[in-house]
């Protein structure tokens, strides 16, 4: 059994930081991409960034220059650290990550989702 566990959500202003994490445990050999998806009310949910196994990353354009995406292989974490926050990225934020069985065999898993809200 693998869970994703998610932390550091919040309420905050505009032009303000959060730093979510998303702690991965169970049964683990070794994680392949991961990522951080998001989903407003009324809206479908969406790739917000992600990073492979070795680092390299990948962002949506919204949020290209603000919002930066880490991970620390040795304790099957990655973090998503959100600068210059802006109402429009409020959203629940949801962890996934691929997990490898070997031989080519992943399997993907999602965290419970954390609410982020940006207000003045």
């Amino acid at each position: 059994q693998v869970q994703l566990v998610e932390s550091g959500g919040g309420s905050v202003q505009p032009g303000g930081s959060l730093r979510l994490s998303c702690a991965a445990s169970g049964s683990i050999f070794s994680i392949n991409d991961m990522g951080w998806y998001r989903q407003a009310p009324g809206k479908e949910r969406e790739l917000v960034a992600a990073i492979t196994h070795g680092g390299s990353t990948n962002y949506a354009d919204s949020v290209k220059g603000r919002f930066t995406i880490s991970r620390d292989n040795a304790i099957n974490t990655v973090y998503l650290q959100m600068n210059s926050l802006k109402p429009d990225d409020t959203a629940v934020y949801y962890c996934n990550a691929y997990l490898d069985y070997g031989l080519g065999y992943e399997v993907d898993y999602w965290g419970q989702g954390t609410q982020v809200t940006v207000s003045s």
